[in-house]
Formats: structure tokens, sequence, C-alpha cells
């Protein structure tokens, strides 16, 4: 009996971690700019790319992934003042150039560097329980999922950054007329945004295959996180990925990954259907 509830617990907490580190970034940049962001699955990649390459090279896991989050980041920064600055305001718009820079980064990728790139092994070997064995980093990922939904928490909270943005966000009028840069305000945010899908590239870069398109892999929770979620990070993500993650780990528990993919989709329907604006937009219609 323990063995199957720790098996369950184990897979719904892959689930739920692999589902909100997906969706932070991507929660960000839409629910705090109201910008669509197609190529999110590339600064992921980009992510993981720097980071496989940084490690290596030598550098420690930890420091690589950084190194991935802070490449990501930077880039962002760039495509957020070359391409988004013009096009705030045009949704529609922002999905094709958002698809644009998509499929040039990942073409681009492929002519650069190859159709791979070597991996490295996943770190922290281990444990056994029942005669089956689970991955201690996966349990990592798990922790440092709720640890970057924390620091968010904060950053957006407790600090000067966080009340510019959530000010600049809402009424940006109002907050450039108080002095606010709130040019910079939005590409720092953007920056945020993609620094955090890197740094899901660099934390899954040791359990995956380095190809041009993984960040394919990731495209798909990660909107159908954000969408069941609303547009409230923190009110909306992290629910949104308890509720997905049990729905997929009790159908794959039941009948494997494909049933658990099917499972996830279909509860995506059902919440959208009964919950048009999303679990957030529930709470803070019940909260007023």
């Amino acid at each position: 009996m323990f063995d199957a509830v720790f098996g369950f617990l184990y897979q719904f907490g892959d689930a739920f971690a692999f589902l909100v580190l997906c969706a932070t970034g991507l929660a960000v940049i839409f629910g705090m700019m109201w910008v669509i962001n197609l190529a999110h699955g590339e600064f992921i990649m980009c992510g993981a790319y720097v980071t496989v390459t940084a490690a290596r090279a030598g550098l420690p896991l930890a420091l690589a992934i950084l190194c991935g989050a802070v490449v990501a980041g930077l880039v962002g920064i760039l495509v957020e003042r070359l391409v988004i600055r013009h096009l705030y305001g045009r949704p529609l718009d922002t999905i094709v150039a958002t698809w644009g820079i998509s499929l040039i980064a990942a073409q681009g990728t492929l002519i650069v560097l190859g159709p791979g790139l070597p991996g490295i092994s996943t770190p922290l070997g281990s444990i056994s329980a029942g005669g089956l064995s689970y991955s201690v980093y996966r349990l990592v990922l798990m922790a440092t999922a709720l640890a970057i939904l924390a620091a968010l928490y904060l950053v957006f909270n407790r600090t000067r950054f966080g009340i510019l943005a959530r000010a600049t966000i809402q009424v940006p009028h109002m907050a450039e007329a108080l002095g606010v840069d709130t040019r910079l305000i939005y590409s720092l945010t953007f920056g945020l945004g993609a620094a955090l899908a890197g740094a899901t590239g660099g934390l899954y870069a040791p359990t995956m295959t380095m190809v041009p398109t993984m960040g394919a892999q990731f495209i798909m929770e990660a909107f159908v996180t954000v969408v069941v979620g609303g547009a409230d990070v923190f009110l909306g993500t992290a629910p949104a990925g308890a509720v997905l993650g049990l729905v997929k780990a009790a159908m794959t528990s039941w009948q494997g990954q494909l049933f658990g993919q099917i499972g996830l989709l279909i509860a995506v329907i059902v919440v959208i259907r009964v919950l048009p604006r999303g679990i957030s937009g529930f709470l803070l219609r019940e909260r007023s």
C-alpha cells in the first residue's frame, strides 16, 4: 500500500513540477504584459543548450543552469526591445511575431549547431521503493518548482521592482507620470519571463535529448496550464498545476502516458467550459 501511494505521489509531484516550471515564464509574460509568446519553447531550448554547453565545459550543474537562465533572459530583453515593444496592445500581431521568432530560432539552431547536441547525465542517482527506482533529481525539480513560485511571490510583492512592475502593467500612464521608466519595466518583465523559461530548459536538460525542436515538448503543457490558471501568476499557475498534475498522474497510473496526456486535455476542456476566465478569475471574483 505504501509503495502504491508513494508511486502516485511521486508521479503527481513530477507532473506538478513540470507544469509549473513550464508555465511560470509564460504566465509572467502573458499575465502581466498580455503578450502571447509562441517563442516560449525556444527560450526553454536556449536555456537548455547553454546549460549543457556550460556543464560540458566544466561548470557545476547549478551554475550552468544559472548561465542558461541569464542568457535566455538577455535574449528576451533583446527580443522585447527589437520586436515586442512595437506591438503592445496588438495581441494578434504578437502571436504572429513570436511565431516567426520561434521558427527562426529553431531553424537557425538547426543550421548553426546541427540536429543535436551531446547531452549530460542526470545527477544524484536514484532511490528504491517497493522494487521500483525513482530519480532523486526529479524530487529536486519538485522542490525547485515550489521555490520558484515562492521567489516570484516575494519579487512581485516585496520588492521595489515588483511594485513598479504591477503599477506599470495596471496603470501605465499614471506610472509614467510619476517618473517610472515604463519601457525599462516592460523590458525587465519580459526578460524575467524569458529567464524563467531558460531556467526550465536548464533544469530539464539532464533528462532530455538536446534537439532544436525540444521546446515543443514544453509548449503545450505551458499553454494549457496558463489557460486553466488564468491571468494571475500566483492564484492561477500553482492551482492549475496541482489540478492538471493530479489528473495526469491518476490517468498515467491507470493506463500509462498516453492516457495521462488525454486526461490532461479533457481536464483543460472541462475547466475552460466551467471557468472561462480560469481558476484565478474565479478566485478573484469570489474575493470581490
